[in-house]
């Protein structure tokens, strides 16, 4: 009789477990529903923070399983962002103008309440029209689907286009960031229908909730990114556990000899670089509410670079691994760059963290890169007493890339 899923990957419940603790003592230190030790701030850190763990999920299962290394999935991230945040500001600012309109002598007309709209969001760039773009900004459950159609679609067309071509390695890498960069510019001009280098603000103002303090709020987006977080880490374990999780890693072991074996690579790789653009899009669309604000520097090249150390410094080719690299450099950055630590006086030079610390996670990536490629996660190795087998210079197997079971028991 076969074991059940989580039988068989026990790490998902202890995963879940540490994430609902985590959690419920969050929450029960929080301003809102606990003894006021955690400030609002910290926990919508902490909030933004499992949302990155998510998005750096997706990255691990792109490149640490199917050895695919994009550069561009933080724009998949912030488009899930800009879809949602749509709707957020059209309807807040609907609330807005709807209310200054009834003091009126008239009531207002639904054109008058669609102009006062659009010139109160777009009369920063110069403009009093709602773009094409925002005609279904109206309605939640519309913009809710653009959130996973949009980087969806997106992430397919390119990667049928890269995929069919059989464009691999360190091109596809280049590839993927000549997509995001030319994103970005793109949503720089005013005329892209988002504002511009302004960007949506004012994420944080919930329609309707007006009368919800902001430390509710941000304990309310915590349990929101806490299950997501706990969704996507027991769907993408079940992906990585079964026949298709050994597929994709055949694939990045040995593309050749997969395809010669008669899979279809290409539906494969696109259809794990399609899964994960729309995780990262979702993950996207619960940050920047915590986050109150996006603008196209979001979308820069040096964000999913950024995610792609996260992942190698927490261990990639392995979930947890990608969640603590994520949470563990974010918290650091967060510490680092707040001015919460004091400047280092070297007598000819002072040290101040604020303009030092991408120096020092650049040197960390490359010490983890030479000396622990496993990352932190290869910590659990040490404490379980793991190692790597010592064939003592044997061959690895009938053939080069084969691991006999013997040897993987030494």
């Amino acid at each position: 009789m076969s074991r059940s899923f989580f039988a068989r990957n026990p790490s998902v419940l202890w995963f879940i477990l540490i994430l609902a603790v985590f959690t419920l003592a969050v929450t029960l230190l929080s301003d809102a529903y606990g003894v006021a030790f955690v400030s609002t701030s910290f926990v919508k850190t902490l909030g933004k923070t499992l949302c990155l763990c998510l998005v750096a999920l997706a990255m691990d299962l792109i490149w640490g399983y199917a050895g695919i290394l994009s550069l561009g999935h933080m724009a998949f991230f912030a488009l899930g962002g800009y879809m949602l945040g749509m709707w957020l500001m059209y309807a807040r600012t609907e609330e807005i103008v709807v209310a200054a309109l009834a003091e009126g002598v008239l009531p207002a007309t639904a054109e008058e309440i669609r102009q006062g709209i659009a010139t109160q969001i777009f009369g920063v760039v110069g403009a009093s029209e709602l773009p094409p773009i925002w005609v279904f900004a109206h309605g939640f459950w519309l913009q809710l689907a653009l959130v996973v159609a949009v980087p969806g679609v997106l992430a397919l067309v390119f990667g049928w286009l890269a995929f069919r071509a059989r464009v691999t390695g360190v091109y596809l890498s280049i590839l993927t960031q000549a997509m995001t960069l030319a994103l970005a510019l793109y949503l720089f001009q005013n005329d892209s229908g988002l504002r511009g280098n302004n960007g949506l603000s004012g994420l944080q103002n919930l329609p309707g909730l007006g009368d919800v303090s902001q430390d509710r709020l941000s304990v309310w987006f915590l349990w929101a990114s806490a299950a997501a977080l706990g969704l996507g880490y027991a769907l993408l374990a079940w992906v990585v556990s079964g026949k298709f999780g050994s597929v994709i890693r055949a694939i990045r072991d040995d593309e050749q000899r997969v395809r010669f074996l008669g899979y279809t690579v290409e539906g494969y790789k696109l259809f794990v670089f399609s899964l994960t653009a729309v995780i990262a899009a979702l993950a996207g669309a619960l940050y920047y509410p915590q986050a109150g604000i996006i603008n196209p520097a979001e979308l820069a090249p040096i964000a999913s670079i950024y995610l792609a150390v996260w992942v190698a410094i927490g261990g990639r080719g392995r979930l947890y691994g990608a969640v603590i690299g994520a949470a563990f450099v974010t918290l650091v950055s967060s510490w680092f760059t707040g001015g919460r630590v004091p400047d280092l006086p070297l007598g000819f030079y002072t040290v101040q963290w604020v303009d030092w610390w991408s120096v020092v996670l650049g040197l960390s990536f490359v010490a983890v890169t030479l000396f622990a490629p496993k990352g932190l996660a290869g910590l659990f190795d040490l404490w379980q007493g793991l190692r790597a087998p010592n064939r003592r210079g044997a061959p690895l197997g009938p053939d080069d890339g084969a691991l006999m079971e013997r040897e993987a028991r030494e």
